[in-house]
């Protein structure tokens, strides 16, 4: 049990820190919406040094593909439409239980607005327990509890293609988005090794493939983002040399120390609660992430988006991104969700409660399973000694 009264004074110091900290960020937003000011001038030189230099960067670095004066008033869809969203949790694997298994549950959820068509609700579990599940993935360095949740993430987009199919031929008129919780750019994918990598990206890609060929939008939400790739871009108008080259004039440096650092860490979300009003869109920016080079036309460009509650961070593929009818299509149905949802989309937030498993959901798992075992003639099933201790105490 947390002893909270041994907290108070670390919590005390922690916040006098947080209260400085944002004294600091103050002085930095005003700054780098000064700097912003100037880039937008500067845009057409900034960027031409991008695509020269960006290989040469110590830092990621995003390309606005837009005018950074460009910010787009949005307004929430009113007719009829259907929004499709899935979301995925799980047991993870315990040698101390009495089998040694683990469990994905993908929540789905297909919403009919203005339609009179009744939701879809529902989840889709599956245990793994071969060898093949379990252990394959430690030939590449990769344990099975990292193996589950980069599966369960190729399970999501899966079953949201899959759904998005099913649903379309049912309602061939009404305007449609696949929406997902979370960045469409799988960062952790680039932390594997390549042979890995590529089984789990292909299954990715193949699903996003079939929602490119039946005209689906897709979107990544991600809530209270944290990136600073459009900052980054900053960087370049703050830079001394004539040449933006890190890597000769400034590798023996900190990246916290370079000349171009005045404005760090400042985020790209606070960044644009300065510049964007409620309803309004920043320009679209193509992100240059690494794992990217393994996408292929699925290439992933995003913009922030001022909600009303927060400026959340919007990722589309290419093939809605740079389609301004889906790409319209995908914004005013996500401002329409936010709303509904009291700001957090609520095709989101559902799916979330579809796929949850609780602890309760867990014990009910593994006593089923022992019901199981059992009737399969096997004796002696119980959880580890470890395992039978924690669950009492003398306390």
């Amino acid at each position: 049990m947390l002893d909270l009264q041994k907290l108070m004074g670390q919590m005390q110091g922690m916040s006098e820190q947080l209260q400085r900290e944002s004294q600091q960020l103050t002085v930095k937003l005003d700054r780098a919406e000064a700097i912003f000011r100037e880039a937008t001038l500067n845009q057409a030189l900034l960027s031409q040094q991008h695509q020269e230099y960006c290989d040469r960067y110590i830092f990621n670095c995003a390309e606005p593909i837009e005018p950074l004066s460009q910010i787009q008033s949005i307004s929430p869809i009113t007719t009829p439409h259907i929004v499709l969203a899935t979301d995925g949790s799980q047991i993870a694997p315990s040698r101390h239980e009495i089998a040694y298994c683990y469990l994905i549950n993908i929540g789905r959820v297909a919403i009919y607005y203005n339609s009179g068509v009744y939701p879809l609700l529902d989840n889709i579990p599956e245990v793994f327990y071969k060898a093949e599940d379990l252990y394959k993935a430690r030939q590449w360095g990769i344990q099975t509890e990292q193996w589950m949740t980069l599966k369960r993430t190729v399970a999501e987009n899966v079953a949201l293609a899959n759904l998005a199919i099913e649903i379309l031929a049912n309602s061939q008129s009404s305007p449609m988005l696949a929406f997902t919780d979370g960045a469409l750019i799988h960062w952790e994918f680039d932390e594997i090794p390549a042979e890995a990598r590529s089984r789990l990206l292909s299954d990715i890609l193949a699903a996003w493939d079939n929602l490119k060929a039946q005209r689906i939008p897709l979107a990544g939400y991600i809530s209270a983002p944290r990136a600073s790739e459009a900052t980054n871009f900053l960087r370049l108008q703050l830079c001394p040399f004539e040449q933006p080259d890190c890597k000769t004039h400034c590798d023996d440096k900190p990246l916290d120390s370079a000349p171009c650092s005045q404005i760090q860490p400042l985020r790209d979300g606070t960044l644009w609660s300065r510049l964007l009003k409620v309803g309004e869109c920043s320009p679209f920016w193509k992100s240059q992430a690494r794992i990217l080079q393994e996408y292929g036309e699925h290439q992933v460009y995003f913009c922030y988006l001022h909600v009303g509650t927060e400026i959340a961070r919007i990722e589309m593929p290419a093939w809605t991104a740079l389609d301004m009818e889906m790409r319209s299509q995908a914004l005013t149905i996500i401002l329409a969700q936010v709303q509904k949802g009291y700001g957090y989309p609520i095709a989101l937030a559902e799916a979330h409660n579809q796929a949850v498993v609780t602890s309760s959901d867990r014990r009910r798992f593994f006593a089923i399973l022992e019901q199981q075992m059992m009737r399969s003639g096997l004796r002696n099933i119980t959880t580890s000694y470890k395992e039978s201790r924690k669950r009492s105490s003398i306390a």
